[in-house]
């Protein structure tokens, strides 16, 4: 499959330009991880785009993502891609036992938490900072429906450490910042 062809699953499924801007955010990061892993963009991208792609219609565990797995296996995507998709979410129970999935894991709450500290500054994410997430993260009012263990757990299944993650996925995201609204 394509990114072009993923790209328009994920809209035939979303209509919310919110979480459509989610689910690039999360692409943009799996993109720089690929690059930095060397390994294949094309398919983390479209992992990141697609990993959320059911939520509207699916939106409770477990359905999301098991119902979006089965849309993607009816489509023709790989189990690899597949079971990373299941493997973000921790109720699923799926192993994260690849790189891939490992790093959607990872990617998948930070992205949403640095999009939720950079929205409400005023030049967004142009000038955001390690500090500035992790002075965020500590503020529990905060993004609260943004899981903080999942953030930390992502980056010690990475094997990176919390600064490096935070500051490699901001850096990835200024990247892609006007597709993003930010």
């Amino acid at each position: 499959m394509t990114y072009d062809e993923a790209v328009a699953l994920m809209k035939e499924y979303t209509e919310s330009e919110a979480l459509r801007r989610h689910m690039y955010a999360v692409e943009s990061a799996m993109r720089a991880y690929a690059r930095k892993y060397g390994e294949d963009e094309e398919l983390w991208a479209i992992t990141g785009v697609l990993h959320d792609f059911d939520y509207e219609k699916y939106p409770n565990p477990p359905d999301h993502p098991a119902e979006g797995s089965k849309i993607l296996e009816q489509r023709g995507y790989s189990e690899e891609v597949r079971r990373a998709i299941l493997g973000h979410a921790d109720y699923m129970n799926v192993p994260r036992d690849t790189l891939l999935a490992k790093a959607l894991y990872a990617c998948d709450e930070l992205c949403g938490f640095i999009s939720a500290v950079a929205v409400i500054r005023p030049n967004k994410i142009r000038d955001l900072e390690v500090a500035s997430v992790k002075k965020k993260l500590k503020d529990k009012g905060f993004a609260k429906n943004v899981s903080r263990d999942d953030i930390l757990k992502g980056a010690e299944e990475l094997g990176v450490t919390l600064d490096e993650h935070i500051g490699f996925v901001i850096k990835a995201m200024k990247g892609s910042a006007d597709r993003l609204g930010l």
